[in-house]
């Protein structure tokens, strides 16, 4: 496979993921909101899903290709650390939905800034499971229009889209509250992921550049992956869930278990 055709497919991908984000705003065509019980499964459904994929996907392809474990260490903490770093540098920038419809261009560059940096652990895990895209004796793939893609690129895909539907929930809400129309609500919930195509580009063209860093760029994509679950999604969700009986720990649950039991098969097959 030509390199140009490679990075064109992994940019796909990664749009894939972007548009994702969209069906978020779909329900808004026929309900007027989304219930905080089925928003917090739908959070819970995405950490497990991608908590799943990062430890049985990333971790195991990561152990797999490395000589020693010891080789993911250095790239689970970078991964860690990018998202604090992320969270410090955009920290005084956070932006709302509701502030989209009202910004100007130069705002709407300031906020495609922030939501790159945000965006960019989940662009990362999708190009780095694409790795082994076009190479010989490659890990186990599956056809996709006639191309062999590592089975571990189409299930970060999956997971990355899981995810991103939440967040297109989230996003289409306070633009609810605007007025704005269930059309827009798509394009603003699909702007807001973007960055991800160019991440999953980036991460691509390094790990294929330096193979040898391959185990430290799965650990890196599962470091942040896990982090983000554990310190965005899961609170995410409990906070949505606060006013539920329980808070919501046991939708989140659901949601959790569902996720996990749903990649898990298909992760170690």
């Amino acid at each position: 496979m030509a390199p140009l055709e490679s990075v064109g497919l992994v940019f796909a991908a990664g749009l894939v993921t972007a548009l994702a984000t969209g069906l978020g705003a779909v329900p808004f065509f026929f309900v007027a909101d989304v219930g905080d019980r089925w928003n917090v499964v739908l959070w819970g459904l995405a950490s497990g899903v991608m908590l799943a994929a990062s430890v049985f996907g990333l971790i195991l392809e990561g152990l797999a290709e490395a000589a020693s474990p010891v080789e993911l260490v250095p790239g689970l903490v970078a991964g860690v650390v990018l998202v604090v770093v992320a969270h410090e540098v955009i920290a005084g920038h956070e932006v709302q939905p509701k502030e989209y419809e009202e910004a100007d261009y130069r705002k709407l560059l300031l906020i495609l800034g922030v939501l790159t940096v945000h965006s960019l652990p989940e662009g990362v895990a999708v190009g780095v499971s694409f790795a082994d895209l076009g190479l010989q004796g490659a890990a186990a793939t599956v056809g996709i229009f006639g191309v062999a893609v590592p089975v571990l690129a189409v299930f970060m895909t999956v997971a990355i889209s899981v995810h991103n539907v939440p967040e297109g929930v989230a996003i289409s809400i306070p633009l609810r509250t605007l007025g704005v129309s269930e059309r827009r609500m798509i394009w603003w919930a699909v702007f807001s992921s973007l960055p991800q195509p160019v991440g999953a580009v980036l991460a691509y063209l390094f790990v294929r550049t330096a193979r040898d860093l391959l185990p430290g760029g799965f650990g890196f994509a599962a470091g942040a992956m896990c982090y983000l679950v554990l310190t965005e999604f899961l609170p995410e969700a409990l906070d949505i869930g606060a006013d539920l009986p329980g808070g919501g720990r046991r939708e989140l649950a659901v949601g959790l278990a569902v996720g996990v039991s749903a990649m898990v098969p298909l992760l170690v097959v």
